[in-house]
C-alpha cells in the first residue's frame, strides 16, 4: 500500500485581499505555542477517477481555499516568536502569505480505514501534511499554522488532511474555517461573492476581556520550553478505534448516574460519555502496568471548556483565537476502576465543570495558575480533543458529508481522546480512542461490556 505524491501549490488569499497584520496573542493562544499541532482527517465516499478529480475537483477546492482565506487570512501566516527578547509572540500575515496544500493518491484500503475496529495508527500519517519548516533567524523563528492535503482513493473516495496550529485557534475558530470553505467549493461559482454564510470571523483580542498581566505571565513561563518544528510521533505503537454512543445509551447512562447520584441533579450528556470512559479507561490501566494498579493514586480527567458565551462581557460566537478554560476532574484509581466507577467518575466531572463555571465573573480568577495546575498532572490524565458543539461531520465540499472523521493528535506519549458529534444518530457522540493494542482490546471489551449491562 503506497501513498504518492501528485502535486504541491501554495494558495494565497486574493491580491489585496488584506493589508499586513499583527494579531497579538492571547494569554490562552500562548498557552499552547509548545504543542503538537492539530491533525485531523475527513474522509468523503466519493466514487472518483483520478482525470476528474485532477481537472476538476483539485482546481475548485484551490479555488475555493484562496477566497475563503480572504476571511481567514490570518491562516496563511505563522507564529512570530521572539528571541532573546520580551516581546510578546504574535500571529503576523503579510500580503502574499500562502497555505501549503499538497495533493495525493493513495492505494491504502479505504474501507478500512473509515471503519471503526482497530487499526494500525501509524498507516494514517500518509494522509496528514506536517506544517512546513519553521524559518530561524538571529532574533526570531517564523512556523506557518496550516496544513492541508487531499488524498484521492481511486474509485472509492477522498481525505482531506489539516494540519493546524493550535495557536491560532480553538476547535471552534478552525471548524468556522471549513465551514466556510466547505460552502464557497459546494455552491456555484457565481454565487460565491454573495455567500455569506455565517458572521465572518473577528479578530479584535479586545473583544477577549481578561486582566493584561497574563500574558506576560505566561509567556514568561511557556518560553523556556523549546519551540521546534512540528513532527510526527511515528512509530505510534498505537491502534486506533471508534466508539458511539448513541442517544439512547446516553440517557440510560444519565438515568443511571442520577439514580446513584441524586445530589448532582440533572446530567449531561458531556458528563456522562466523560464519566464512563474514562472509568472504562482507567479499569483497562492494569494491563500496561503489570498488575501494579497502585489504587490511591490520583486519576485526573481534563477537558476544555469555550469560555466564548460563559464570561462577562459575552465574547461573539465568532471570535477567532482560542477562548478556553478547562475543567479538572480527579479521583482515586480504586474508586474509578470499581464495577460502579462511572457513578465516581460523574462525579468528579460534574464537580469540576460546576466549580469552574458557577460564577461568570470569577471564570478567570485563578487564571495564572492554569499552567502550573495542568502541567502537574500531566502523566496521570485522559485529555479530550474536539466537543460535542462541533459538527465535523457536516462539512460537505460537494462530496456529502463526510463518511469519516480521525484526530490524529490524540497520538502520542500522552493519552487524549477525539470528541464530536457522532455522524448519523441525532443527538449521539461519537468517541476516538489511541491506546497500546493490548489496552485497546480491554477497553472495547469494556466498553461493550457496560453499555450492555446499564
Amino acid at each position: 500500500m503506497t501513498t504518492a505524491l501528485l502535486q504541491t501549490s501554495q494558495i494565497a488569499p486574493p491580491p489585496q485581499a488584506a493589508a499586513a497584520q499583527s494579531l497579538p496573542l492571547t494569554f490562552i493562544d500562548i498557552l499552547w505555542i509548545i504543542f503538537h499541532p492539530i491533525r485531523r482527517l475527513l474522509f468523503y465516499e466519493f466514487p472518483c477517477s483520478k482525470p476528474h478529480f485532477s481537472e476538476s475537483i483539485i482546481p475548485k477546492l484551490k479555488q475555493s481555499l484562496s477566497l475563503t482565506l480572504k476571511h481567514f487570512f490570518p491562516l496563511a501566516g505563522a507564529i512570530f516568536y521572539p528571541l532573546n527578547s520580551a516581546d510578546l509572540p504574535q500571529l503576523r500575515y503579510t500580503p502574499g502569505d500562502s497555505v501549503s496544500l499538497t495533493v495525493c493518491e493513495s492505494s491504502h484500503d479505504f474501507d478500512d480505514l473509515v471503519a471503526n475496529h482497530g487499526r494500525d495508527s501509524d498507516k494514517f500519517y500518509d494522509l496528514i501534511p506536517n506544517l512546513p519548516p519553521m524559518i530561524v533567524e538571529f532574533d526570531f523563528k517564523l512556523l506557518k499554522v496550516l496544513a492541508l492535503q487531499v488524498t484521492l482513493f481511486p474509485g472509492r473516495g477522498l481525505c482531506l488532511g489539516v494540519a493546524n496550529h493550535h495557536s491560532a485557534g480553538d476547535a471552534t475558530s478552525i471548524a468556522a474555517f471549513l465551514r466556510r470553505w466547505s460552502s464557497i467549493c459546494k455552491i456555484d461559482e457565481a454565487l460565491v461573492s454573495n455567500s455569506e454564510i455565517e458572521s465572518p470571523p473577528l479578530f479584535d483580542r479586545s473583544l477577549f476581556n481578561y486582566p493584561p498581566k497574563l500574558d506576560a505571565l505566561y509567556w514568561n513561563q511557556i518560553k523556556p520550553f523549546p519551540f521546534t518544528q512540528p513532527s510526527f510521533p511515528l512509530p505510534t505503537n498505537r491502534v486506533r478505534a471508534t466508539y458511539v454512543l448513541s442517544k439512547s445509551d446516553l440517557e440510560k447512562l444519565k438515568l443511571s448516574i442520577q439514580s446513584a447520584n441524586p445530589d448532582l441533579g440533572s446530567v449531561s450528556s458531556f458528563v456522562a460519555m466523560a464519566a464512563y470512559v474514562w472509568s472504562c479507561f482507567v479499569k483497562t490501566s492494569s494491563v500496561e502496568e503489570d498488575g501494579d494498579e497502585n489504587g490511591d493514586r490520583l486519576e485526573f480527567f481534563l477537558a476544555a471548556i469555550d469560555l466564548r458565551a460563559r464570561i462577562e462581557p459575552v465574547v461573539p460566537e465568532n471570535y477567532f483565537g482560542n477562548c478556553l478554560t478547562y475543567g479538572l476532574g480527579r479521583e482515586r484509581r480504586v474508586e474509578l476502576g470499581a464495577e460502579d466507577g462511572v457513578f465516581a467518575a460523574a462525579r468528579a466531572v460534574a464537580k469540576a465543570i460546576r466549580e469552574r463555571l458557577s460564577e461568570k465573573e470569577k471564570i478567570l480568577e485563578d487564571a495564572e495558575n492554569w499552567i502550573s495546575e495542568t502541567a502537574e498532572v500531566a502523566e496521570m490524565k485522559l485529555g479530550v480533543s474536539g466537543s460535542a458543539r462541533v459538527d465535523l461531520y457536516g462539512m460537505d465540499f460537494g462530496f456529502g458529508r463526510a463518511r469519516k472523521v480521525e484526530v490524529l493528535s490524540i497520538d502520542g506519549e500522552k493519552y487524549a481522546m477525539s470528541l464530536c458529534k457522532a455522524r448519523d444518530l441525532e443527538g449521539g457522540l461519537e468517541i476516538g480512542m489511541s491506546l497500546p493494542k493490548m489496552r485497546m482490546d480491554a477497553f472495547a471489551t469494556c466498553f461493550d461490556h457496560g453499555i450492555k449491562n446499564f
